[in-house]
């Protein structure tokens, strides 16, 4: 059950090896985490953040090979998910990702792909937990966006696009979830150094995934309904949308 301060007890994770979410479990051991799902497609990362876990007190740190873009095997994972901790008071949506930035890497299979692992999936995924917490009466989600998709730039539109029907998705169903217990908490990291960032020239604002974990759990403290990772980034980005198309396609990747 989630406490009084937002902290809660049992959680999915889906994307569980991403190092964003790995990051924010290991805050919410430190305060009153004690059963985990962690799914996702990559088991060696999934069972090594579970070890990690378990060395900090989580009772119960179960992993499961879940791929998003198989969207027919989602709501058996919810029930499953639910039949397992009895209870979920947080679903973490950390799945993604990066694809290409190239457009002459680009083509309609690829260009697909990247929208489900995304967009498509990820959203799916999410729908059929808030079933199961709609249930149960009460229950957080929190959606991992990005500034990519506030406003989408040529050099990463497709992956920018896909974060854009996340987000807009997330605060959708944060207004169909109203009344029933269930709320929902969009964050919207700027450039973040990880796994998947490796290799990428970083851009201005850049922060670490400790940085992102450490938001979210503030947002959770605060009942945020949306987070921007780091803050000036709203401050940014409510500039960002008034350039004029012609000054913003000049922006650099």
């Amino acid at each position: 059950m989630i406490d009084a301060t937002g902290m809660p007890q049992s959680a999915v994770v889906i994307g569980g090896g991403s190092d964003i979410a790995r990051e924010t479990l290991r805050l919410l051991a430190s305060r009153r985490l004690k059963s985990v799902l962690l799914a996702g497609r990559d088991q060696h990362r999934l069972e090594g953040v579970a070890a990690e876990l378990a060395a900090l007190g989580v009772t119960t740190t179960a992993t499961t090979y879940l791929d998003v873009t198989r969207i027919g095997d989602l709501e058996k994972f919810a029930d499953d998910a639910a039949a397992l901790l009895g209870r979920i008071d947080l679903v973490l949506v950390a799945a993604g990702d990066l694809g290409t930035a190239e457009l002459g890497e680009l083509d309609a299979p690829r260009s697909a792909a990247m929208l489900e692992a995304n967009f498509v999936g990820p959203a799916a995924a999410t729908v059929a937990l808030a079933r199961v917490l709609r249930i149960q009466g009460a229950g957080r989600i929190v959606i991992l966006s990005s500034v990519a998709g506030v406003r989408v730039r040529r050099a990463n539109f497709v992956y920018g696009s896909a974060k854009a029907g996340l987000d807009g998705f997330g605060l959708g169903l944060a207004d169909a979830l109203e009344g029933s217990g269930v709320e929902v908490m969009v964050v919207r990291p700027g450039f973040v150094r990880t796994r998947m960032t490796a290799g990428l020239d970083p851009a201005p604002l850049a922060v670490d995934a400790p940085e992102v974990a450490e938001a979210i759990v503030r947002g959770l403290e605060t009942g945020a309904t949306v987070v921007w990772v780091p803050a000036a980034l709203r401050a940014v980005f409510a500039v960002m949308r008034l350039l004029p198309r012609s000054l913003w396609r000049r922006i650099p990747g």
